[in-house]
This record gives C-alpha cells, structure tokens and sequence, in this order.
C-alpha cells in the first residue's frame, strides 16, 4: 500500500508541480503582455513628447523669425528717422544761419536809418547825409518806413517746426 499511496502522493505532486507549471507560464505570459503594453504606452507618450516638443521648436522659431522681422523694420524706420534728423538738423543750421544774417542786416539798416534821419519843422523824416543807401524822404518812399525801428527777427524750432 505504501507503493500505491507513494504513487498517488507522487502523481499529485507531478500534477501540481504541472499546474504549478502551467500557473506559472500563465502568470509569466500575463507579465509579458502587461510589459508590452507598458512599454507600447511608454513608447506613445515618448513620441508625443518629442511631438510636443517639435511643436514649441517650430513656434519659437516662428516667433524668433516675426522678432527678428520687426527688428528689421524698426532699424530700418530708425535709419530712415536719422537721416531725417540729419537733415533737419542742417536745415535749422542753415535757417539759424539766415536769421543771424538778416538780423545783421537790420541792425545794421537801423543803425544808420536812426542816425541819418532826423525831423525837420513840419515833422518830415529827411536824411542827414548818405548812408550807403542813398537819401530817401519817408513821405514820398513809404517803403524806406519798413526799416525805422525795427526789431530784430525772433524764431525758434518750435516756431518753425511747430513743436
């Protein structure tokens, strides 16, 4: 009896030990599959990772690019704005230039207006001598009038300009 009791006990140790087996290539089949998809879902968020990051490189260079145009323009407006003022500026030379000029000038008419006219009896401007300019009688050349008592020419940029 101990033989057959040692047979039944060995059979059932060689039918757990084969579903031990067939457990066990269960449980490792089951591990495979899981680590499959593991690593299959691992491998999508990889891609869209790298997908979302070739995305923000496109935009910031597409930001990088519409920077680089503005800067382009705004130099080329502030180029074009320099010469501008340049040009302004040498204009407000030359104009200050004629204004010194013409002040000059009046000073000087005025100067020798005032000390060759004097007034005569019936309150006439006549000429005391010459001044360069020749005699000239107010009365009867209303324009030499322009030059008594003038001031001198005043302007500003911003009179000019309209600052």
């Amino acid at each position: 009896m101990a033989c057959t009791s040692g047979n039944s006990t060995g059979s059932t140790q060689i039918r757990n030990s084969g579903s031990e087996d067939g457990l066990m290539d269960q449980r490792k089949r089951k591990r495979m599959e899981s680590n499959r998809e593991s690593a299959r879902r691992s491998r999508i968020r990889k891609q869209k990772h790298i997908d979302d990051l070739i995305r923000e490189s496109n935009r910031i260079k597409n930001d990088n690019d519409q920077i680089r145009t503005s800067i382009n323009v705004t130099t080329q407006r502030f180029i074009e704005m320099e010469a501008d003022n340049s040009v302004l500026r040498a204009q407000v030379s030359e104009l200050n230039q004629r204004l010194n000029s013409l002040n000059e000038i009046m000073n000087y008419i005025n100067t020798n207006v005032n000390v060759n006219c004097t007034t005569n009896n019936n309150n006439q401007f006549v000429t005391g001598g010459t001044s360069g300019l020749g005699e000239f009688d107010m009365i009867e050349n209303p324009w030499n009038m322009m030059y008594v008592n003038q001031q001198s020419i005043m302007a500003s940029a911003a009179d000019m300009f309209g600052y």
